[in-house]
C-alpha cells in the first residue's frame, strides 16, 4: 500500500462474529467471575507491597500451583468442593504449600480456594490468570511492558510462520518438558525474562495451537496497559503514517487505545480487515465483492 492510499477499500461496517481460534477465551459463569475478581483485588493489593522480582516469583509460582491443581484431580476437588465449608477448602491450600512458595502465593491460593467457583477446573483457570497478570504487573512497574507485549506478538507471529516448530511445540506425544526446553533455546537471551517465561508456560498448558496461545498472551500484554489489540490484515504493507491513521480511528471507534498487530494477506486485494475482540471491521475489496456477490443472489 502506497503512502497516499486509502486504508479502507471498501465502505467501513462493524459486526459481530463468532471468535475465530486465536481469540478463544476461557469463558466463566457469574460466579466464578466474582470468585476471580475478588481474588485478583486482594493479590493486586498485597503485591504493592512487593519489588518487581519478588511479582515475577509469586506469578511463576502461581503458574507452577495452576498447573499442579489442573493435573491432580484430587487436589482440585479437595480445593473448589462446594459442598465443603470455605475455611476448610482453605485450609488445605494453607497446608499443601506452607513453607514452600512466597507468603502471598500461599495467601493467595488459600483466598481463591475459599471463594465459589462455577466448577472445580475455573480455580486452576483463575490462578493460571492471576500468575499471568502478575508477571505482567512486574513488567509494566519496571517500564518493561511495551517491550514484553511486541515481543510476545513476534514470537507467535514467528511460531506460526513455521509449520515445522509449531508443530514440534504443539506435538502432545512429547512431553511438556521436552516442548518447554525446545522454546527455551530458542529464545533464551533473546526476549525479556518475563516473555520466556510466559511464552514458555502458555505452550506447555493451554490448548491453543502455540501461536494463537502466545497471541493471547500479548493481547493481555495490551490489556495490562489499558489498551486494546487489533488484528489488521492488509493486502499490503502499511506506511508509519497509514499505521498512525488507523490506529487513530480505531481508538475512536473503541474509545481505547489501540495497539495493531499487522499481518499481510494479497487476498484481500486492497484495503484491510481488522478483528478487535469479537467485532470485525472489513474495509477490504475482497469483503466489497463478496458483499455484492451475496446481494445479486
Amino acid at each position: 500500500m502506497q503512502g497516499g492510499e486509502a486504508i479502507f477499500a471498501a465502505p467501513v461496517t462493524v459486526s459481530d462474529v463468532p471468535r475465530h481460534k486465536k481469540e478463544c477465551r476461557y469463558m466463566y459463569a457469574a460466579s466464578s467471575r466474582e470468585a476471580l475478581e475478588g481474588a485478583r483485588v486482594e493479590l493486586e493489593a498485597a503485591l504493592r507491597g512487593v519489588d518487581a522480582d519478588a511479582e515475577i516469583a509469586i506469578g511463576t509460582e502461581l503458574l507452577s500451583v495452576a498447573e499442579t491443581v489442573a493435573d491432580n484431580r484430587a487436589l482440585r476437588a479437595a480445593l473448589a468442593d462446594s459442598s465443603a465449608a470455605p475455611g476448610s477448602r482453605a485450609a488445605v491450600a494453607e497446608s499443601v504449600l506452607a513453607g514452600k512458595v512466597h507468603e502471598i502465593t500461599r495467601a493467595t491460593v488459600a483466598s481463591a480456594a475459599a471463594r465459589s467457583w462455577s466448577k472445580d477446573s475455573d480455580l486452576s483457570a483463575a490462578l493460571q490468570s492471576l500468575g499471568r497478570e502478575a508477571m505482567l504487573q512486574s513488567a509494566k512497574r519496571q517500564d518493561k511492558l511495551d517491550k514484553v507485549e511486541a515481543e510476545l506478538f513476534r514470537l507467535g507471529t514467528i511460531i506460526k510462520d513455521s509449520p515445522e516448530l509449531e508443530l514440534a511445540l504443539s506435538d502432545r506425544s512429547r512431553s511438556g518438558q521436552d516442548r518447554a526446553e525446545l522454546l527455551t533455546r530458542l529464545i533464551t537471551g533473546k526476549v525479556e525474562p518475563v516473555t520466556e517465561r510466559l511464552a514458555v508456560q502458555a505452550v506447555v498448558v493451554d490448548q491453543l495451537a502455540p501461536g494463537d496461545a502466545i497471541d493471547q498472551l500479548s493481547a493481555l500484554a495490551a490489556a495490562t496497559n489499558g489498551r486494546k489489540v487489533a488484528y489488521v490484515a492488509s493486502a499490503g504493507e502499511l506506511s508509519a503514517a497509514q499505521r498512525t491513521e488507523l490506529a487513530e480511528k480505531l481508538s475512536r471507534i473503541f474509545d481505547a487505545p489501540v495497539t495493531l498487530h499487522v499481518e499481510i494477506d494479497p487476498e484481500l486485494l486492497g484495503g484491510v480487515v481488522v478483528r478487535v475482540g469479537d467485532e470485525r471491521i472489513d474495509g477490504s475489496i475482497a469483503g466489497k465483492l463478496a458483499a455484492l456477490r451475496r446481494s445479486l443472489r
